[in-house]
């Protein structure tokens, strides 16, 4: 019986022969990597006018450029009639106006135009307001110009998940079609004052660029789009290979007229001609259905063949067939092997790096060998890093939620952007969060370390952010206020235990409502220790690099760099003004054009609370919010030595929970409101060990 892999592998065979004939006789056929098909040629003779190229051997391996001023060529298509080039981005500075022509081809580039099917235009920035039009160009003379894309791209941090899954949706980035036959366009940009402050995605600039772009390269959802986004908004993408297709036509004759003429170029047999749709004026050839190769070569068109003209040659593609059938699965096999192999080195090397860096910060080296856990299982506890597995993210990485072997849920946190940063960081909140054992703090199990940075798997917290619940949409009611004041007492609990409990005093540096996670009870567990530092017993404090979010940082340690555990009330009572006000400090911008925080402060000295506190807690809470309002002010001190412990925080906020109604709390209670001079008086004096045994007296734990 004769084998049915015979004819396929002959198909095959023949088809790769017709692919060979796309030169002219003696003609360059190759460059590089790259096809030189006629009618393009490198050299007198092989190629028609206009399709000249030129191969440049000076790079290793060689590039193809178009004519000897044109784009870097990376693939010409034949059947398609295209060109894929090497595409330019352009730059504009943030702050400055501007009205510039962009030249996407040099004047003398023809016949070749944008291919308006297979391109966009791309802008790539935050904080403006720009508009591209048409200009008259020799390709569509007497056009009038005309506004074909505009665009403002929001900037919010909130949206940055957007870009995480890749592609284009306005979050710090637009898009839009191009029109037919464009070769270079105006753009007008505006630059917004109002957002040069304004959160944004933590890789976009504050800056623009411009491109025209192939659409399937730049709506590509790999892993290195949030790179593209970032190289762009900042104007370095010159390490970019950004491609863009050109449309071409032989000449500006219709298929009627060109075949009357000596050079219609659809010369090979079982060729035809097409009038061209992608642009104004020219014609193009193809091979007719069945066929194969270049219709503008003699007998370039190719059809497989349909039969054998002898034993002879069956014994022959039966003999190449199942040599190279054999070749093809023995490469198959070593590619597996190497693959695996390579891969096994790789998780060697980086466990040996990480087991390291973490050995040397952790002071019980045991706690490191009981916390590891393998790549393998983490991939089969998160379907392979499935995007459907994300629970959320921050600026130190994302998080999945993962079903282990013993199918008890966790939650694990993987970097995107690999930099030693990152990996310093990761291991720093390892090294922290395996000392720590708190209720209010969000349980570390481990980490695997056979990854460049470090994979690290909590607690798995089923109820999202407190920024997620206080911040609802429309009528919806947000957090109840004893919720909200438990909840506040929570966090100002892990951060005593952190700052004076823990061997070593730990300052979280990002407090903010996005770190604090909630269980199916509400209770609070704080997260996100990336940033953390900790500071020996005998120390006040260290002067380290900033690190934190806009507006809940310490402007004391913004302009110091010196961290203490000070640094932690400050944003600790920002995020008291979030709760009792539910309004977002890094976004928040008052009538009077000042902040959150400042304008906060003012009504309370100004007896004015009402005009800013949130109704749902007026009506809840009675006076309560009132007495945490003192409380937020007086962690929001600008010089850190005014401010309170968290210990002392604590113990106030656990008065107010048990709402006791004797006289001596009352008594107590207007002591350490004379004393903190809230209302009545300014006062720089920090509080002492004495006054917080005194306060721990009455307010038992």
């Amino acid at each position: 019986m004769r084998s049915p892999v015979v004819p396929l592998l002959l198909a095959q065979l023949a088809t790769g022969a017709a692919a060979a004939n796309i030169a002219l006789a003696g003609c360059e056929s190759k460059c590089g990597d790259v096809d030189v098909p006629y009618p393009f040629g490198t050299t007198y003779g092989c190629h028609r006018t206009g399709f000249k190229v030129t191969c440049d051997r000076s790079y290793q391996p060689p590039r193809l450029f178009l004519q000897s001023d044109g784009p870097e060529v990376l693939a010409i298509s034949i059947r398609n009639s295209t060109v894929r080039v090497r595409a330019t981005a352009w730059s504009f500075a943030a702050g400055n106006n501007s009205d510039a022509r962009v030249r996407v081809l040099p004047t003398n580039l023809r016949p070749y135009v944008l291919s308006a099917a297979r391109n966009s235009l791309v802008l790539v920035g935050c904080g403006f307001q720009a508009a591209a039009r048409t200009a008259t160009t020799p390709s569509r003379p007497g056009a009038a110009a005309a506004t074909f894309g505009s665009c403002a791209p929001s900037c919010s941090a909130d949206e940055e998940q957007k870009l995480r899954r890749g592609g284009c949706h306005g979050v710090g980035c637009c898009e839009s079609p191009i029109p037919t036959g464009l070769t270079s366009f105006r753009v007008q940009f505006s630059w917004q004052e109002k957002n040069a402050t304004a959160p944004r995605p933590a890789w976009v600039a504050l800056g623009a660029s411009v491109l025209t772009v192939e659409q399937e390269w730049w709506r590509d959802r790999d892993n290195v789009f949030a790179v593209k986004m970032s190289l762009l908004s900042s104007g370095n993408a010159a390490g970019l290979v950004i491609p863009a297709v050109l449309d071409w036509t032989l000449n500006k004759s219709s298929c009627a007229a060109a075949a009357k003429r000596s050079d219609y170029g659809c010369v090979s047999r079982n060729s035809e001609c097409l009038n061209s749709t992608s642009s104004a004026y020219g014609y193009v050839c193809r091979c007719n259905d069945g066929y194969d190769g270049n219709p503008y070569v003699s007998d370039g068109c190719q059809g497989p063949r349909t039969h054998v003209g002898s034993g002879v040659y069956f014994a022959m593609g039966f003999g190449i067939g199942m040599s190279l059938l054999l070749l093809v699965l023995a490469s198959i096999f070593a590619t597996k092997r190497l693959k695996i192999r390579r891969a096994r080195k790789k998780r060697e090397y980086f466990f040996k790096q990480n087991h390291g860096l973490l050995l040397r910060q952790l002071v019980d080296k045991d706690i490191a060998e009981k916390m590891i856990f393998s790549l393998e299982e983490l991939e089969k506890a998160t379907n392979m890093f499935d995007d459907a597995r994300i629970l959320g993210g921050g600026g130190h990485g994302t998080v999945y939620k993962g079903i282990l072997s013993n199918q008890h849920v966790v939650a694990i946190k993987k970097s995107i952007v690999v930099i030693q940063k990152e990996i310093d960081e990761f291991i720093n909140e390892v090294a922290i969060l395996s000392q720590i054992n708190h209720r209010n703090v969000v349980k570390l199990f481990g980490c695997c370390l056979e990854t460049e940075v470090p994979l690290l798997v909590y607690e798995f917290i089923p109820n999202g952010t407190l920024y997620a619940h206080l911040h609802v949409e429309g009528s919806q009611k947000s957090l109840p206020w004893k919720d909200r004041l438990r909840i506040a007492f929570e966090v100002a609990c892990s951060l005593a235990y952190l700052h004076s409990a823990a061997s070593t005093s730990v300052v979280h540096r990002d407090i903010k409502t996005s770190n604090i996670l909630l269980d199916d009870r509400l209770t609070a567990k704080v997260s996100d220790f990336g940033a953390s530092r900790g500071i020996a017993i005998d120390q006040s404090g260290v002067t380290t690099g900033v690190q934190g979010t806009h507006g809940y940082m310490d402007p004391e340690y913004y302009h110091t760099r010196r961290l203490t555990d000070k640094s932690d009330v400050y944003s600790y009572g920002v995020m008291l003004v979030e709760l009792l006000t539910r309004k977002k400090p890094s976004m928040y911008l008052s009538p009077e054009g000042v902040s959150l925080v400042a304008h906060f402060v003012m009504l309370l000295n100004q007896d004015k609370l009402s005009e800013i506190l949130d109704e749902q807690i007026m009506e809840e809470g009675e006076e309560k919010p009132k007495q945490v309002a003192a409380i937020a002010a007086m962690c929001l001190r600008l010089k850190g030595e005014d401010r309170p412990t968290m210990r002392y925080v604590e113990m106030r906020l656990q008065g107010l929970q048990k709402a006791r109604r004797s006289n001596r709390h009352h008594i107590v209670g207007q002591y350490v409101t004379t004393r903190a001079g809230f209302f009545r008086e300014e006062t720089s004096r920090q509080f002492s060990m004495e006054e917080e045994i005194m306060l721990s007296a009455r307010y038992p734990r």
